[in-house]
């Protein structure tokens, strides 16, 4: 579960170009729930993601992961439980590394880090097992440069690399695993836009994350998840549940927008 309560963040603090981006915020998260945040631009949606994943700090408030109190670390530090998939499908993977060591890195986030990276036979097996769930070809392309691939299958391979065991003799846990989805479709096409959303909620659903996305498609607010979070003005205006969202139109949601 995440929990934040009453989170204030100001950027340029006593200067003229001072930016309220959240004004006491608290919102509780239930383990393994799909939580939409939307609004317009400025509204404090990606500062929201930034303070969860601990790359921006609050000015004030506390956040906790599963009652564990996390206000204060790190951004490599939330790492156990934080994985998250950016705007730009070049962030977050090493574009000279191979497939294989890529989805090897990601196996060892939380782990201090070695100068060799073990990719034996039974990591190639895990990992194509991971990638035969998308059904791209990619299985057969893991001593590829992950820069070689496109902006989808980036995307994807992303998505799969949040749900690396940390130990080989081990299955996947979700047991305190978080997803940050910061606008994944905003650069790709159409076609791969859907394919995203729809591995996204594959695995969501068998893995039982807890995702919170940002996004600004309406649609996908509206079919993927089961709470919708409206910011305007570094506040959140509205918070719907699965039966309530259930009853929105696109014209409700798109007013949000603007």
């Amino acid at each position: 579960m995440i929990e934040l309560r009453n989170i204030h963040k100001t950027f340029n603090r006593n200067s003229p170009a001072a930016v309220r981006a959240l004004q006491d915020v608290s919102l509780t998260i239930p383990e393994k729930s799909f939580t939409v945040v939307v609004g317009s631009n400025g509204s404090g949606k990606s500062t929201l993601l930034n303070i969860l994943a601990g790359t921006v700090k609050a000015d004030s408030g506390s956040i906790l992961f599963n009652g564990k109190d996390v206000t204060h670390q790190t951004d490599y530090d939330r790492s156990k439980w934080v994985a998250r998939i950016f705007q730009n499908p070049l962030m977050g993977t090493s574009p000279e590394l191979t497939v294989l060591e890529n989805f090897r890195l990601a196996s060892i986030r939380t782990q201090p880090k070695k100068f060799v990276i073990g990719t034996g036979e039974k990591f190639k097996k895990l990992v194509r097992e991971k990638i035969n769930m998308i059904s791209l070809g990619l299985e057969n392309k893991l001593d590829q440069p992950m820069g070689t691939l496109s902006g989808g299958q980036r995307q994807a391979l992303t998505l799969l690399m949040a749900i690396m065991p940390e130990q080989l003799d081990n299955n996947f846990t979700a047991e305190s695993r978080i997803l940050l989805m910061d606008e994944p479709t905003a650069a790709l096409d159409p076609k791969t836009s859907i394919l995203i959303m729809e591995l996204s909620n594959k695995i969501v659903r068998e893995f039982g994350l807890t995702v919170v996305l940002v996004t600004h498609h309406i649609k996908d607010a509206l079919n993927y998840g089961n709470r919708i979070i409206c910011m305007d003005e570094g506040r959140i205006v509205r918070d719907l549940d699965q039966i309530s969202k259930s009853r929105l139109t696109l014209a409700e949601v798109y007013e949000w927008f603007q």
